[in-house]
């Protein structure tokens, strides 16, 4: 008690050397609170922004990966060499795993929900036609050209490098396997109109719904029917009853006409898997060969599809996890797991991340620092009060209780000023975080347009792929959304949605951190008086005072 009495004593009796390290020490804890409220931000957005995602995944072909397999002759700069044929021959067996490996991984522990589509492309009748924007001889309406071949032009001569990234049909079939996978309709993106419902979960009724654009187009309504056929084969049809017609945003904002008809969304037909798979089944069965009239290469006539299918996900551990579980149930190293809604949460926190890790490079200069001016302090402190050392150590008190009544001192002034630094950084942390944040995305931002410039891509498309456009721009009737995106954002990669503000940044994590702070400064003040008192000599001291 009387080291605490003595110290408190000491602290009132030399108030401008304590008010002198308080200020330091004040310093030290506002800008040590406020990198650490910057850091606990970007913790607490990461894991607030986490839980606010829905986290689907899908399994798909990894070629790198499976390049690499190839041993030390596929890797740039192997001996031997790069094997064509070996690649040629591994990518000739490469293909989508089937329906049935997927939903093997989809037991997997880690696994909430599991659906998955089909889609097909099929051509109309004389009586059901796409929606179409071109005129009676083939061109589309507005500045397309022709280039003397069947298919639209691009501006540009742009027609030639599309055409062929499309599949050909007047409609896109899209076959969902359950309510799951109707994603639009759940996110509210697309509905039924009144009259109509959506077909049942798995059946396998020959049962539709129709864009209402689609509708309208051929004058047809909820119990009519339509007709579907090959496009390899004119004679193979299907009759479909039309239950409900939708309306989407996809199919008001945008019209992927230029590239064929089936990419329109107005022409966009769903259905259950189930009833798609029949169709496919049926196609198959009757599969014949047909010759192209203009190559003379024959082909099968059987419709073909493409299968996409997705895992969900009950939080970002479940995610983490699924791809050990899938190895152990058999999955190969030539097929990758990846998640565009968990890389697109990674590179949102992209400039919260350079922001937290500046922060805590900042911290520890600030600590390296502020630490030596307060040890310089403290041994001039300890150097003018040698006397007094002198004095109590030689009246009999211990030097561990004289070094533990300096340490008082310089913790009763250091925790002064760490609570007052607390209450100043955590008034101040939100809007100094949300400042430098800005900064941070400003920057961030100027960097990659600088980058897009530098290579000719920049972010208006004005290069690049697109500098087909004339004067390098997309046309007017080009909206630059599409249900809250670039139409071809997924084609040449958007950008990043960022974490631009932070809504708190103090919180007890950051004050026990500042007690921990505070109780670093002190340890790191008083070692060196500390050492200087149990070096002294009382005898000495007494004897050679002047």
């Amino acid at each position: 008690m009387y080291i605490v009495k003595n110290a408190l004593r000491c602290i009132t009796r030399s108030k401008g050397r304590n008010v002198l390290i308080g200020i330091i020490a004040l310093v030290i804890a506002v800008a040590a609170c406020i990198g650490l409220s910057i850091r606990q931000a970007a913790e607490s957005a990461k894991a607030s922004a986490l839980e606010g995602i829905h986290i689907t995944a899908t399994i798909s072909f990894d070629r790198s990966g499976a390049m690499n397999q190839m041993g030390g002759g596929g890797r740039p700069g192997g001996m031997g060499g790069f094997d064509k044929n070996q690649f040629a021959d591994m990518m000739g067996g490469a293909s989508s795993l089937t329906l049935a490996e997927y939903q093997k991984y989809a037991a997997a522990d880690s696994v909430q929900d599991f659906y998955y589509t089909l889609t097909a492309y099929f051509n109309g009748t004389d009586t059901f036609q796409p929606v179409s924007d071109e005129t009676d001889e083939g061109e589309l309406e507005g500045d397309l050209e022709d280039d003397g071949s069947d298919r639209p032009q691009m501006p540009g001569g742009m027609g030639g490098m599309m055409g062929g990234m499309f599949s050909s049909g007047d409609f896109t079939i899209v076959g969902y396997s359950s309510d799951s996978a109707l994603t639009d309709f759940i996110s509210g993106n697309a509905s039924i109109l009144d009259g109509g419902v959506m077909f049942d979960e798995g059946t396998e009724e020959m049962a539709c719904v129709i864009t209402e654009e689609l509708a309208i187009y051929n004058s047809l309504s909820v119990g009519d029917t339509l007709t579907l056929t090959n496009p390899a084969l004119e004679s193979e049809q299907y009759t479909l009853t039309i239950v409900g017609i939708y309306t989407s945003t996809q199919t008001n904002d945008f019209s992927m006409s230029m590239f064929g008809t089936s990419q329109d969304p107005a022409n966009k037909i769903y259905m259950s898997a189930n009833t798609l798979q029949a169709i496919l089944d049926a196609s198959a069965a009757a599969n014949t060969k047909v010759t192209n009239e203009t190559t003379g290469r024959e082909t099968d006539s059987k419709i073909t599809s493409t299968l996409a299918a997705t895992y969900t996900f009950a939080d970002a551990d479940a995610y983490y996890a699924f791809e050990a579980e899938v190895r152990q149930l058999g999955l190969s190293d030539s097929y990758a797991v990846s998640s565009t809604d968990i890389t697109s949460f990674e590179n949102s926190l992209a400039p919260l991340n350079t922001l937290s890790t500046m922060a805590g490079w900042f911290l520890l200069v600030i600590l390296l620092i502020g630490g030596v001016i307060l040890v310089v302090l403290n041994i001039f402190n300890v150097r003018e009060r040698k006397y007094e050392v002198g004095v109590l150590t030689a009246m009999g008190m211990k030097k561990w209780k004289v070094a533990a009544q300096f340490m008082c001192e310089i913790l009763v002034v250091t925790m002064i000023a760490v609570i007052l630094g607390a209450g100043i950084g955590a008034v101040s942390s939100v809007p100094v975080t949300n400042a430098l944040l800005e900064n941070q995305i400003a920057s961030q931002s100027a960097q990659q347009s600088q980058a897009e410039q530098n290579f000719g891509r920049p972010g208006n498309m004005g290069g690049g792929m697109m500098g087909g456009f004339p004067g390098g721009n997309m046309p007017s009737d080009f909206p630059s959304d599409m249900g809250g995106k670039n139409p071809f954002d997924d084609m040449f990669g958007g950008a990043a949605d960022y974490i631009t503000q932070v809504d708190s940044a103090m919180n007890l994590t950051v004050v026990f951190q500042m007690m921990g702070v505070g109780l670093l400064l002190t340890l790191i003040a008083s070692a060196a008086s500390v050492l200087f008192i149990m070096r002294y000599d009382p005898l000495k001291i007494l004897a050679n005072r002047d």
